[in-house]
């Protein structure tokens, strides 16, 4: 099938499928004219990748779970492991977004959001012992 095909079966842009074979993680058959010629296991990859991408795993992580996935003797702790970390980074950036939520909050509460000059949120933007 031509990429128009693949991309509409995997839900993906063209434009990230062929992105997705320059960085090599996957390598369609090429047609005598040069075209890409995607098979039914390439859409399963394409979809696969899309469901990764979509959990947060980044390229390279991609890289290695289609690794594991094409692994037949893959051990599940390997699979695990991947997870695991992920969710460690995921719940440090949680962490990290409702620190910041908690301190623009305070900021906007301290915000008169009148007609004078002074506040707070331009001052901590500022940084500490800025002058105007």
């Amino acid at each position: 099938m031509n990429i128009g095909i693949a991309s509409e079966k995997s839900g993906l842009p063209s434009k990230t499928i062929r992105y997705y074979e320059d960085i090599g993680l996957l390598s369609p058959v090429r047609t005598d004219n040069g075209y890409r010629d995607y098979s039914v296991a390439d859409v399963h990859r394409l979809r696969f990748l899309q469901r990764s991408r979509s959990l947060g795993f980044s390229v390279e992580e991609c890289r290695q779970l289609l690794s594991l996935y094409r692994d037949k003797d893959r051990e599940s702790a390997d699979v695990k492991a991947l997870a695991e970390a992920k969710l460690v980074e995921i719940d440090r950036k949680i962490a990290e977004l409702v620190g910041l939520r908690g301190l623009l909050h305070r900021l906007v509460e301290h915000c008169q959001g009148d007609e004078r000059p002074d506040c707070p949120i331009i001052d901590e933007l500022a940084g500490p012992g800025t002058v105007q």
